[in-house]
């Protein structure tokens, strides 16, 4: 994947050893309402007609999910800012239809439920990086699912009556439509306060632990905690076909690469920018089933939210 996760887990606890700056930081923690659903749901529903504006909100009967909701509208897609890399030019301003976007980051807590109902596989492991149980430990029911392929994720936003978000749709929920910001809060560097990265936490957190880093739709966690699983094959110079208009990106690409977005807990300011683009290699069903290119990559740093269309 670009800027390919390097992070040993021998080093995670050598961080730990050494008293990381930020190490005891703790998030301010804030409710999240029905992060995992405590009553019987109603599975796959038919989600309810546009009715939504800027500031709207729902909640899915399917996994408890709060959705926010993006108008249709132009924003400047692309890499504005001194540490843009080439695969995030040429800048453009592109055009999208209205959508609703998970307000958070698919819970432990959500996805047993689609595991449950036999629509999921497991996580590939059970751990995170400084847990030795941690998806099906109830202390961390509202935490980011992880260790899930681009395949899992699809197939979970699947089974809850939504899909992936667009790569564009991605960076229009995190950016917002009024400026170039670089970060979802605007354009002040990552702060302890505004986000989990940078290992100072050296795991993932509680999903919305970070209100002040809300993007201008109201979405959390877009910068850090974990990476997010986008539709999209990755393309390095997609960009430069210069299509503005819902664009869906492209067919395909070499080695099967598909699209993460938002950086991760354990990456620094950089990856964090809401035009930053990383990849990671998308399961490969045609291969031996046996073999790591069959799986897809999935690792701790790695999760999703989906969306589904405003209309």
């Amino acid at each position: 994947m670009k800027k390919v996760f390097p992070t040993i887990l021998v080093f995670v606890y050598l961080l730990s050893a050494c008293g990381l700056p930020g190490a005891n930081v703790q998030p301010t923690a804030i409710v999240v309402a029905t992060a995992v659903p405590t009553q019987q749901v109603t599975i796959n529903p038919t989600l309810p007609a546009d009715t939504g504006k800027l500031g709207s909100e729902r909640t899915s009967a399917g996994d408890g999910m709060v959705q926010v909701f993006v108008p249709a509208g132009t924003f400047q897609m692309g890499g504005f800012d001194g540490d843009a890399q080439q695969d995030e030019n040429p800048t453009r301003a592109v055009t999208l239809d209205s959508f609703w976007i998970d307000k958070l980051l698919v819970t432990n807590g959500m996805y047993q439920l689609c595991l449950k109902a036999g629509a999921c596989q497991p996580p590939r492991e059970l751990k995170s990086a400084t847990h030795a149980t941690y998806f099906d430990n109830p202390d961390f029911a509202d935490f980011p699912v992880i260790y899930v392929s681009w395949l899992d994720a699809s197939s979970y936003c699947q089974w809850a009556g939504r899909r992936l978000p667009t790569e564009a749709e991605w960076e229009f929920a995190a950016r917002g439509s009024a400026d170039t910001r670089r970060y979802p809060w605007g354009d002040q560097s990552p702060t302890d306060s505004l986000a989990n990265y940078d290992s100072a936490l050296r795991d993932t957190s509680k999903v919305g632990s970070f209100p002040t880093g809300a993007s201008p739709f109201g979405a959390l966690d877009m910068a850090g905690n974990v990476w997010e699983w986008v539709s999209d094959y990755y393309g390095a110079t997609y960009y430069s076909q210069g299509l503005i208009q819902n664009p869906p990106g492209p067919k395909g690409a070499d080695g099967g690469l598909k699209v993460i977005r938002g950086g991760s807990w354990a990456d620094n300011f950089k990856e964090l920018r809401v035009s930053n683009r990383g990849f990671s290699k998308s399961p490969d069903l045609t291969a031996d089933s046996k073999s790591d290119a069959y799986k897809g990559d999935a690792n701790n740093r790695t999760g999703f939210r989906c969306a589904a269309p405003g209309k």
